[in-house]
């Protein structure tokens, strides 16, 4: 199968920049996949040790990959939520 592939690729010299691309395209994928997945709260892997880590987050600290001018404020009807249901 091997083979094949690389005496098609001999033959079309055109098509080796586009698997270039197409496999950066795919590694980057992959990449970002398992960083976010490892990184991020809103992914969760195991949801019976923590289902709710959301709630962990420390507000002050932006979570998102850009934000302008983000400034955080405590909702009121929430707070009473919380402090009622506690």
């Amino acid at each position: 199968m091997y083979g094949g592939f690389f005496q098609l690729l001999k033959k079309k010299k055109e098509l080796i920049p586009l698997i270039g691309f197409v496999g950066f395209a795919a590694v980057g994928a992959a990449t970002a996949s398992i960083y976010f997945l490892l990184t991020k709260p809103d992914v969760i892997l195991n949801k019976r040790g923590n289902p709710e880590p959301w709630e962990t987050l420390d507000p002050s600290k932006p979570q998102k990959l850009m934000y302008i001018n983000q400034q955080w404020k405590p909702v009121e009807e929430l707070e009473l939520v919380k402090k009622l249901t506690k």
